[in-house]
């Protein structure tokens, strides 16, 4: 099940750099962000992977990005889809705020889980409880999908062809039958072409 899970990062990984460089030769009008395409690394709490963000053409400020990601703990990865909306902060040059939306599918070996026993032994006056609290870990791969939202602020640099971001990624996962509410904030840095 590792080479399933090295084989869908490989693939992951051919699949987003093939359709940056096919987006790449066209023509793009460009966005108000002074970059068309960015490719870089995203280091984040708890995920981090290769990052891509392509501007829609027009000056509006729509952007599609593509994370393929693997988390520190878990054995596989995930890519996430999100389209986002950016905004120039009049002050400073280069910097934009950005919100958006998206979803993710990725694959898992292994997972923890918690699991208490309880035991109960009852007295003359009242009912004692005892807990036994335990960590199971599970080795089988396990499918996860959800929805994503992001809010973000990057900055182009002037003179060099890179993107600095920081980004808070909150998202909810169904996971094996089991659903979650996560937290995840990174750091970003891009080359633009």
């Amino acid at each position: 099940m590792k080479r399933f899970s090295v084989s869908l990062l490989f693939l992951l990984l051919l699949l987003s750099t093939t359709l940056v460089s096919a987006q790449s030769k066209k023509k793009s009008g460009g966005s108000s962000s002074g970059y068309s395409t960015g490719i870089g690394l995203r280091g984040g709490g708890y995920s981090s992977g290769l990052t891509i963000k392509h501007f829609m053409s027009g000056k509006n400020g729509v952007a599609l990005e593509a994370l393929v990601t693997t988390e520190y703990k878990a054995r596989g990865a995930r890519l996430t889809l999100l389209g986002e909306k950016h905004k120039a902060l009049a002050d400073v040059k280069g910097l934009q705020f950005y919100y958006g939306a998206g979803f993710h599918l990725g694959a898992y070996q292994g997972r923890y889980y918690f699991e208490d026993a309880r035991y109960y032994r009852y007295g003359r006056k009242k009912k004692d409880v005892y807990v036994l609290y335990d960590y199971r870990y599970d080795d089988a791969t396990y499918v996860a999908f959800g929805a994503d939202l992001i809010l973000g602020l990057e900055y182009k640099m002037e003179d060099l062809p890179f993107v600095v971001g920081v980004d808070y990624k909150p998202y909810f996962e169904v996971f094996h039958g089991y659903t979650g509410f996560y937290n995840d904030a990174a750091v970003s840095l891009r080359y633009t072409f």
